[in-house]
């Protein structure tokens, strides 16, 4: 049971989804009664003739009955962050008044008001509740009431965003026939690789009539093979750390990462890497360096970036410190694009063995820069210098080793 049903049931509990007397009608009851009683005692006809009327418009007010709703209309599975509008539709049976919580602040309206224009913002990705309307319905004059009800929460699961960045470096090798990249194999694409002498099985449409003149011999042109390319995105999910060092050591609430984090960058940084991937009709792949069973098979196409974003807010909600790191299964002649904050020498020396194995590595740096002391410690400035200093000596490390490396997020 989640947190809002409990909410929910409390409130239920004490109240219920029923009409009831409010606090005015309880003071109301019990000062006409009580003046009518006092004036009798002490014969004071003053106080008599003020309690009656509490008493007359009691019994002339009548308990409202009806169930009160209020229905919102969802918010479209395809709205990404940013603003959007919504309704919700109020329906107050017998009541006067209809009091709602809107994302702006608490709002009065009348109970038979026509739809009401709500506008929801959420600029973060990621899984988060879009609108909860809690409400409270009022009867006449107030003496009765329906609620505070707690409103169902609208969930939402925001994908990240894909921004247009430059294509990072491609093997010449093929992983298929179906890309626009050289190939060493011969092919038909319009990059010439040889003119040789013409052989058994070629196409009288590649001879070189010009050579074939000069020389008095046939030759032929032979072109590159066009094939696809191999993307593996690695993500590093095992910290999520801000620009701030005093903040490493706390856990972060409200959102499914830290803005502006590292893990935010890679997230954002590997959506818009495979957006750009697969519009060139590139093969990609998603893993993730410390959950393997989280991973995403190679594929191609707009339903695979859908896939590969939706898996990112997944790797992202279940973020968290593992003791390995592996990159399991890689095809062959692949190009690896490692995205981490390189905080510590095993990933590093993933990128290096990587490497090692023939693979082109791109490593991106999502560490935060620059780094913010901790100010309330004294050594806080020192431990800032310390730590950028040993993320650069491990970056400088990959590069000798050919990995190449880049701080762009």
């Amino acid at each position: 049971m989640s947190r809002a049903d409990k909410v929910r049931e409390a409130f239920t509990a004490s109240y219920g989804a029923h009409w009831h007397a409010t606090d005015a009608y309880a003071r109301a009851v019990w000062l006409g009664v009580g003046l009518v009683v006092s004036g009798l005692f002490l014969h004071q006809v003053e106080l008599v003739l003020f309690g009656v009327p509490f008493v007359l418009s009691l019994l002339l007010t009548h308990k409202p009955h009806g169930k009160p709703t209020v229905v919102v209309r969802p918010v479209p599975r395809g709205a990404g962050a940013g603003v959007v509008h919504t309704v919700a539709h109020v329906d107050g049976v017998d009541a006067e008044i209809a009091v709602v919580k809107l994302p702006g602040g608490v709002r009065a309206i009348p109970a038979h008001s026509p739809d009401l224009p709500v506008e929801v913002r959420r600029d973060a990705w990621g899984p988060g509740v879009d609108l909860r309307l809690d409400h409270l319905f009022a009867g006449p004059d107030g003496m009765h009431a329906y609620g505070p009800i707690v409103g169902t929460e609208h969930v939402r699961t925001i994908l990240p965003p894909v921004e247009h960045h430059p294509a990072g470096p491609l093997p010449p090798r093929p992983a298929g026939l179906v890309g626009i990249h050289r190939s060493p194999r011969a092919g038909d694409s319009t990059e010439l690789r040889d003119i040789r002498a013409f052989q058994p099985g070629d196409r009288l449409k590649r001879i070189d009539w010009r050579v074939t003149t000069r020389t008095g011999t046939v030759h032929v042109r032979e072109r590159h093979a066009e094939a696809d390319a191999e993307i593996v995105l690695a993500l590093d999910t095992r910290a999520d750390l801000p620009a701030d060092v005093a903040q490493w050591s706390t856990p972060h609430y409200g959102a499914t990462t830290r803005p502006e984090g590292s893990l935010d960058r890679a997230v954002r940084r590997a959506a818009s890497m495979a957006a750009g991937y697969l519009r060139q009709g590139d093969r990609v792949a998603l893993m993730d360096l410390g959950r393997p069973q989280l991973n995403v098979r190679s594929g191609v196409g707009r339903r695979h970036l859908m896939r590969i974003r939706t898996q990112l807010v997944v790797c992202a909600q279940t973020a968290g410190w593992a003791s390995r790191v592996a990159l399991r299964k890689l095809p062959h002649g692949c190009v690896v694009v490692l995205l981490s904050p390189f905080l510590d020498d095993e990933v590093a020396d993933l990128a290096v063995q990587t490497r090692k194995h023939g693979h082109v590595v791109l490593a991106i740096n999502t560490l935060p820069s620059p780094l913010k002391p901790d100010r309330e410690t004294a050594w806080g400035e020192v431990a800032a210098e310390l730590i950028a200093a040993e993320h650069r000596l491990r970056l400088k490390r990959m590069a000798r080793h050919g990995v190449v490396v880049t701080t762009e997020c």
